[in-house]
């Protein structure tokens, strides 16, 4: 895309790609799964014509980034060490704009993937994603482009599930409508670096989550202290998650984030918000920032 430049960096033990546009305060872009850095091209293009330096980065596992075979480089300790060595070599972080996911601290009741599968079942999503290997053979079985517009547009209200030997409801060679806010040459770009490096980065995130609860033992109890602004679609799984809204409304996310200054619900918009809903993202993201 045009003045995105792109480079190589050295953090933490690996080869990071980072994706930069603008000049200024840096604004620092995360992604998700399935995503990559092009994910927030949009919001790159609005902060640059605003002053500021927009940075994002193919986290650990995706794109050109480095990818790691074992789950066990994936754990909070990596993924925060990579961002650390990054900040260090950009900005300081001030403020904290979260999309979709909401804070949730670790639970000293049991480890996370074992209470969703006693909560959830094992065809929820996160339980069939932990072992190595099987996923993977149903998501090549469906076609890297398949699956890519089947994750990125859903909106399906509700927990997802990917029952064995059903894990999307219809055949491999299903044609996925897109919708206006995602072309096929936008999943084409994402194909071609996931036809590369697989989805298996991404997935370790989710199969180092027990490590991670074992491993944060230190931290129960840790509250987010930065200014936060949190957006979440109504339509998106996560906010409809057993439990989920009583939380983001109920005051228990406020008591873990206690500098939460705005929350927002949109209309009619799934998961993938920066991408659905670009330009009301980026004026969320520019009033928020702009009084730092």
């Amino acid at each position: 895309m045009e003045g995105i430049e792109h480079r190589m960096v050295s953090v933490n033990g690996i080869q990071m790609h980072i994706a930069e546009k603008g000049q200024g305060p840096v604004v620092l872009l995360l992604h998700g799964f399935p995503q990559l850095w092009y994910s927030w091209r949009h919001q790159m293009t609005a902060l640059a014509s605003h002053g500021y330096r927009a940075v994002t980065p193919d986290l650990r596992g995706y794109g050109d980034t480095d990818a790691p075979p074992s789950s066990t480089s994936y754990t909070a300790f990596h993924i925060v060490g990579d961002l650390i060595a990054l900040i260090d070599l950009l900005a300081q972080e001030k403020a904290f704009v979260s999309l979709s996911v909401a804070f949730i601290p670790r639970n000293p009741s049991g480890k996370p993937i074992d209470r969703m599968r006693a909560a959830l079942g094992d065809d929820y999503y996160m339980c069939r994603f932990q072992e190595p290997g099987e996923i993977e053979e149903v998501l090549a079985r469906f076609g890297t482009k398949n699956i890519l517009k089947r994750f990125l547009t859903t909106l399906k209200p509700a927990p997802l599930y990917l029952p064995k030997g059903n894990e999307f409801g219809d055949l491999p060679d299903h044609q996925i409508s897109l919708p206006s806010w995602l072309s096929e040459e936008d999943v084409n770009y994402y194909a071609s670096k996931f036809d590369i490096k697989g989805f298996t980065g991404g997935l370790n995130y989710y199969r180092a989550l027990n490590l991670n609860w074992e491993l944060m033992a230190p931290w129960t109890g840790v509250q987010v202290k930065v200014p936060v602004k949190y957006i979440v679609g109504d339509l998106d799984l996560t906010y409809n998650s057993p439990g989920a809204k009583n939380y983001i409304h109920g005051g228990g996310f406020k008591r873990n984030v206690p500098f939460l200054q705005d929350l927002v619900v949109m209309e009619g918009v799934g998961h993938f918000i920066n991408e659905e809903k670009s330009d009301e993202i980026n004026t969320h993201i520019l009033d928020f920032i702009k009084t730092f």
